[in-house]
């Protein structure tokens, strides 16, 4: 029979009444064009009251599930009705396996008809397998369902979408056509994951002692619409961070917290560049940020770099009138250089001279492992020409999705017109949490004790390569970060070795993917971030039975 509850399950299962409040955010879109009429369904009738109100829709009520009409006029009774809307729902997966279904008494307030029609549907359809009762939690979609198929009522998982229309173009824009799909070196897990941190290190129960504190003490304030720039005090704190470790000349007022580097790229891309407006990007470089000025129609101006950072002279020969510059000067992507302080000069003098933008990309450099972080291009900047970009995600956990940028007093008006048309604004929840997180010290203990466990993995990292790997296998741009680049010698194709080493479930970026200019070199971009030490020498025993398997196919062994 039908689950003798009304509500939610609350913990331990046991049944918790819903309040209007809560049962109006259960589920969606239910039931249009009521009528009024008596109605016998099997064995039960039901009588609904006549009324002139506007027809009533469940979408109040039950967000989430599927509308269904109720043609009160038809011959066929109202709860034969009900069943047939939901198996229909269920065959057609619109309804999926181990979903909460209404409770039968509010799903019957909600159209307005007695208990009984709803109840007598319910009872069809568990009798038929499509429902389940589950005492004291509810009526649910059947689990049983998860991998049945069939013609009437296809599949739970798995089943085909609606066929395009035949005949009409299916044309996108051009840039989404352009971007470039996942690689396979995304799909595989395993060690090695480029800008994982090592979060079997994260200081958990901190971290849940602060989000229990905002939860318990939550306001409306964190509820509603906050500021186009972020939440203030998270905003504060960020400044002083930046002030304090980065060397840099910037207060809250022009600190704007987005989702990640990814979203604050897209960002500036917007807000600075035209279509088709050139800009310089490095060569090597991070993949991510081409693909965000390519979603701006922006043209990437590939500009090599060497141990001193972008070499701004090939800049000037290729695109003398670029508008901007996108670099990581702390520490370069992928190759891990430092820009030196002259090569910073040259690069604030062109910007000045030109009237161009510099977009500092600033992803990783609390992690350095022989010098101090050396200060952000930001700090040295007069003329109001650096975007400084940054995130918490790369340094504290992926799923975090906090970064920010650092806006030039006079475009923070301007950039914030642009957000304001992408997202509006971001959470305050978790920008709360980090905020208390920065001002009670736990952040900077973190950096510190993450510093030692990074020292200890890049050295594993490095000993493994050179001991397993060999002589032949060069290291670069270990210094600092979470990442180096071993190379590869010749007659090695990266892109083999790192498809190859997928299926062997390593996550090795070939080095050649990072250029977009001539003259590629071979090699991997390996992350240690949250790899352990184990784990990198497994890993490497791994890669060599890679690259030793890919040696023998090419040469016909």
């Amino acid at each position: 029979m039908v689950a003798p509850e009304d509500g939610l399950a609350g913990p331990g299962g046991d049944s918790v009444p819903m309040k209007e409040e809560t049962s109006a955010s259960l589920m969606d879109g239910w039931v249009s064009g009521l009528s009024e009429r008596e109605e016998g369904g099997g064995a039960a009738w039901a009588t609904v009251k006549p009324t002139t109100k506007a027809p009533r829709t469940s979408a109040r009520r039950f967000p989430g599930l599927p509308a269904l009409a109720l043609d009160r006029a038809s011959s066929v009774p109202l709860y034969r009705q009900i069943y047939e809307g939901y198996r229909t729902a269920i065959a057609e997966r619109r309804l999926r396996a181990g979903q909460l279904m209404p409770s039968t008494r509010g799903l019957a307030e909600e159209l307005g008809l007695s208990r009984i029609p709803v109840l007598n549907a319910f009872e069809q359809l568990i009798a038929e397998g499509y429902l389940e009762a589950r005492t004291g939690a509810g009526t649910y979609v059947s689990n049983s369902l998860s991998g049945a198929s069939g013609a009437a009522e296809g599949s739970q998982r798995g089943a085909p979408g609606p066929s395009p229309p035949q005949g009409h173009s299916r044309r996108l824009s051009r840039v989404a056509e352009h971007l470039d799909s996942i690689q396979p070196w995304f799909k595989a897990t395993g060690a090695f994951v480029v800008g994982n941190a090592g979060i079997d290190h994260f200081p958990y129960a901190t971290w849940t002692r602060l989000l229990s504190r905002h939860a318990r003490g939550m306001t409306a304030n964190l509820l509603r619409y906050g500021p186009a720039l972020g939440y203030e005090p998270f905003r504060e704190a960020v400044a002083d961070y930046l002030r304090t470790t980065r060397a840099m000349r910037c207060e809250a007022s022009q600190i704007m917290v987005v989702s990640g580097s990814q979203q604050a790229l897209a960002i500036c891309a917007r807000a600075l560049l035209d279509p088709g407006d050139e800009i310089w990007t490095e060569d090597p470089g991070y993949h991510g940020g081409r693909a965000a000025l390519q979603l701006a129609g922006a043209q990437a101006i590939p500009v090599p770099v060497d141990g001193d950072g972008l070499v701004v002279s090939v800049g000037l020969a290729k695109a003398p009138r670029a508008r901007a510059a996108l670099v990581t000067p702390s520490h370069q992507y992928p190759m891990g250089a430092t820009m030196s302080t002259a090569r910073r000069v040259q690069l604030l003098k062109w910007a000045r001279s030109r009237g161009a933008w510099i977009i500092e990309d600033d992803y990783d450099s609390e992690y350095r492992y022989d010098s101090l972080p050396p200060g952000a291009l930001q700090g040295l900047d007069r003329d109001g020409r650096v975007v400084y970009v940054g995130t918490f995600s790369k340094v504290l956990f992926p799923s975090l999705r906090l970064g920010y940028i650092v806006i030039p007093t006079d475009l923070v008006e301007k950039f914030t017109n642009v957000r304001r048309a992408m997202d509006l604004c971001p959470p305050s929840f978790l920008q709360a949490v980090l905020a208390d997180f920065l001002r009670e010290g736990h952040f900077a203990l973190h950096i510190r004790r993450m510093r030692r466990r990074y020292r200890e993995r890049r050295a594993a990292l490095v000993e493994a390569v050179r001991t397993t790997l060999g002589e032949d296998f060069r290291i670069l741009g270990e210094q600092a970060g979470m990442h180096l680049v071993v190379e590869l010698p010749p007659g090695l194709s990266d892109h083999f070795v790192a498809k190859a080493a997928a299926e062997a479930e390593l996550w090795t970026v070939p080095l050649s993917w990072c250029y977009t200019g001539r003259g590629s070199r071979q090699g991997l971009v390996l992350g240690y971030g949250g790899t352990s030490v184990p784990e990198i020498h497994a890993g490497v025993r791994r890669l060599a039975e890679v690259i030793r398997t890919v040696r023998d196919g090419r040469s016909g062994r």
